[in-house]
């Protein structure tokens, strides 16, 4: 039986607070420091690694994690989510993300569909979509190919999406698989889709809308401004647009489309990047069987947060760690530091899949939690963040722990030797570098230029960045983030906090406003 209690009513929480708290600097001097890099670190998919040596823990740190972990019963609770139990208690849901990569469990029906199907199903249309429009079988209204998509959405639609198509542009290039450059309109400012209009040829793009209700203002707002950029252009704009929408949707069947990919309830927009959110963008723009290898990679992270063994778990590890960081340590932030520039807006789709998801101050049950829960997420890639925020982070005032990813070879496979080394042999060695100094410090008598260290980090180390690694490195960070939430004992799937805005700006838009609420609006010339 799953017991789903706060975390500060469990015994092995208490316990854990009270161990003692281990000093980064001595234990990662010298060989101290070596015997931990070869000793604390997790095998994760696709030949990565998950390495939290520089992290502030040691044996008995970890043994009550994994106590905490076993009381917590984080693999129950795993076991009965992607078995289909309603784990969504706030919009009282199903989560079933991890099945648009793999079946972990049993099937799982509702209103008669099994969703492994349905999901496989919706996949498979994307996929023959996307050949037909590789192939010439789908042009535009001149008989002529597609050469640009571009995807309409905010939020979950946009984030995940974006950093997986940019994280995989470059490797697409020099493999020969890029079908179509990729563009993505969010915000409601204007001139977000006029930035992109104006770089594209509108006639030869292909246009997708994301939106699972139909109903999504800045969505719809947007489309009504591609279409009139069509429309001026001459174009029908009906040949030029497909949506990814739910079957209940007013998009589900309207003649405004091509083609109609169905997503449903039971997926979050910050989830959906594996589903067809994600799938008919990257589709288009890499061809189905890209994006085929990206699930694979994912599925197989998935497979690994099966293990109860945190020490073969890296997701479940990672989320631990973090978890006594943020209740024990009291660090309220979390800075995500890839060391590729493929992955530059990698953080900004982990601040969403975080911020949003385990950003709660009551539980599952709508009663408010005592403790800390979702810590602040930033970051930037190395070693650009090097040369920005790092000042605070290595002498600040606030401890900030640090997630580094590293990978051996850049996506290229060429590169120059300048000084003896390669640039990607200087990108390796500026990671090190800050991991170890982060760690240790560096003792000064001139207190401008002392490193007093103590500054927790870890570290994902991968071969390259291709469509499998990147595919469990996703995945890793959403189960992180739900094993994190178990054992905050919130609801991380679902996202209140963003509702609030919406209605009050429909009130402004109606000039039903009072108070404050009229004196911004006026001033703003609403």
């Amino acid at each position: 039986m799953v017991n789903w209690n706060n975390m500060d009513a469990l015994a092995s929480f208490q316990e854990l607070q009270k161990t003692e708290k281990v000093k980064l600097p001595q234990v990662m001097a010298g060989e101290s420091g070596a015997e931990r890099a070869k000793k604390y670190s997790v095998p994760m998919a696709e030949g990565m690694v998950y390495s939290y040596a520089a992290k502030q823990v040691d044996d008995k740190v970890l043994e009550g994690l994994a106590k905490l972990a076993k009381e917590a019963q984080l693999t129950e609770k795993f076991k009965a989510l992607y078995n289909g139990e309603v784990i969504n208690t706030g919009e009282n849901r199903m989560v079933l993300h991890h099945m648009t990569r793999g079946q972990l469990g049993e099937a799982v029906v509702s209103d008669g569909v099994n969703k492994r199907d349905f999901y496989v199903g919706v996949q498979q249309k994307v996929a023959e979509f996307a050949k037909k429009v590789h192939a010439g079988e789908i042009v535009n209204g001149a008989g002529e190919r597609f050469t640009t998509v571009v995807q309409i959405g905010i939020g979950g639609s946009d984030l995940g999406p974006r950093a997986i198509y940019l994280a995989l542009e470059n490797w697409a290039k020099k493999q020969g698989a890029l079908k179509m450059e990729a563009k993505f309109i969010s915000n409601v400012d204007p001139d977000d889709a006029a930035a992109v209009l104006n770089s594209i040829d509108v006639a030869h793009s292909l246009f997708i809308l994301v939106s699972k209700s139909g109903t999504t203002l800045e969505t719809l707002t947007n489309e009504s401004f591609v279409k009139d950029a069509l429309k001026n252009a001459g174009l029908d704009a009906s040949r030029h647009m497909v949506t990814v929408t739910s079957e209940t949707s007013p998009l589900a069947k309207s003649d405004d489309y091509l083609a109609a990919f169905f997503m449903d309830d039971y997926i979050g927009g910050r989830y959906s990047s594996s589903s067809a959110v994600g799938g008919a963008v990257l589709s288009l723009a890499f061809g189905p069987e890209v994006f085929e290898q990206f699930l694979e990679g994912a599925a197989q992270e998935d497979k690994l947060s099966l293990n109860e063994d945190i020490f073969q778990n890296p997701a479940m590890l990672d989320a631990l760690i973090g978890v006594y960081e943020r209740n024990v340590l009291g660090y309220p932030c979390t800075a995500v530091l890839p060391y590729s520039q493929a992955l530059n807006r990698f953080p900004a789709h982990l601040q969403q899949l975080d911020m949003e998801s385990n950003g709660k101050s009551v539980n599952r049950f709508g009663e408010p939690v005592n403790y800390q829960t979702g810590p602040v997420i930033f970051g930037e890639p190395g070693t650009n963040g090097q040369h920005s925020f790092y000042q605070l982070l290595h002498q600040g005032t606030s401890v900030v722990p640090l997630q580094f990813i590293g990978f051996k070879n850049s996506q290229i496979g060429t590169d120059v030797v300048i000084q003896d080394s390669t640039s990607q042999q200087k990108l390796c060695a500026n990671v090190a570098a800050q991991i170890v100094a982060f760690a240790c410090g560096k003792s000064d008598d001139n207190r401008n230029k002392n490193f007093e260290g103590g500054r927790p980090s870890s570290i994902i180390i991968g071969d390259q960045l291709n469509p499998r690694t990147l595919g469990a490195l996703l995945a890793h960070f959403e189960n992180k983030v739900m094993f994190q939430g178990f054992v905050w004992n919130v609801n991380s799937f679902d996202q209140e906090g963003v509702q609030l805005g919406k209605v009050l700006a429909k009130q402004v838009l109606a000039h039903e406003t009072d108070g404050a609420l009229k004196v911004f609006s006026d001033l703003l010339n609403i």
